[in-house]
Parts: C-alpha cells; sequence; structure tokens
C-alpha cells in the first residue's frame, strides 16, 4: 500500500474533527510527562474538547480550505491540537490553566482559530481568561435578577408599612 493512501484516512480524520468546530488551538506539548499528558487529556474530556497529536503535514493538508489554514505558519516543532466544538474559549482556557498549574515551561500555545479568526500565543492568552459561556450566562442571570429581586423587597417592605397601621388600629 502507498504511503499517500495510509495518511488519507488521517487526513480525513483531521477535516471531520474541525469541520464544526468553533475554536482549534495548536500546541507545543514538549515537556509534558505522562502523567501530566493524561491528567491534561482528562481535563480537556471533561471540557468536551478532543485533543490529539498529528503531524504537521497532514494537519496541513486537512486546514486547506478551511478558516484553520492560517495556522499553516505555526505548524513547526511537536505539534498538538485541541478542538472544541461546544465552547469557544474551552481548550485555551484549560491549556493555560494547566500550565500555570503545573507551572510547565516549556508546553505552550503556539496559536489558535477562535470563530474563524486566528490568534497568536498573547491573543490565546487573553482569549483563556474569558470564563466559559455557562459561567457568562450565569453571571448575565444573576445581574438581572440581583435588581428584580431588590425592587421586589421594597415592594414588600412599603406593602408592609402600609399594613402596619391598620394592624395597630384593629388591635385596640
Amino acid at each position: 500500500m502507498a504511503k499517500v493512501e495510509l495518511k488519507q484516512p488521517i487526513v480525513a480524520e483531521i477535516s471531520e474533527t474541525v469541520k464544526d468546530a468553533q475554536s482549534v488551538v495548536l500546541v507545543d506539548y514538549l515537556g509534558l510527562t505522562v502523567e501530566q499528558d493524561t491528567l491534561l487529556r482528562k481535563k480537556l474530556r471533561e471540557e468536551n474538547v478532543s485533543y490529539k497529536v498529528y503531524k504537521n503535514t497532514l494537519m496541513n493538508f486537512a486546514f486547506k480550505g478551511t478558516d484553520f489554514e492560517q495556522l499553516a505558519p505555526y505548524l513547526n516543532g511537536p505539534s498538538a491540537i485541541a478542538v472544541s466544538t461546544t465552547d469557544a474559549t474551552a481548550p485555551a482556557r484549560v491549556i493555560t490553566d494547566f500550565v500555570k498549574a503545573n507551572k510547565l515551561t516549556n508546553f505552550e500555545i503556539k496559536a489558535g482559530v477562535v470563530e474563524g479568526k486566528v490568534y497568536d500565543a498573547k491573543g490565546m492568552e487573553a482569549i483563556a481568561a474569558i470564563p466559559s459561556r455557562d459561567v457568562l450566562l450565569s453571571r448575565l442571570l444573576g445581574s438581572m435578577q440581583s435588581p428584580m429581586a431588590n425592587f421586589a423587597r421594597v415592594l414588600k417592605q412599603i406593602a408592609e408599612k402600609k399594613d402596619a397601621p391598620a394592624a395597630e388600629a384593629s388591635a385596640e
């Protein structure tokens, strides 16, 4: 079997993985121990992020004609991709938190594409600082609920003050 025929299924697998992706993060995975790699993969799976190491040339072929083709200049050295179809900030956030928690110096984000726009390592750090969609929604609902709850308390206090003189008069 020719080498090309062996590589075509891998290119198709990468293409399928990134097809509906909201974000793709390209990382340099050097410096990870097996335990650290296993832990990172577990944390990424918990956030519904797929993470896999591929050859740069195969990723380059798979990215051709997609938004992720912009990652081609960053495809050098050892590379792995983290892909999320649900939360655009999840791959960058999980990887950045993992690097900080484990004080890794060699493991780093090279670049990423989030919703069609390419970001370098600094840009991905900024994206990693954005909370998850669920956290943002809960903050929004909390900020909307707080004024309504305060308004309800004020109305209740006003109603209680108006009822208080009537209750005192009936008690006499």
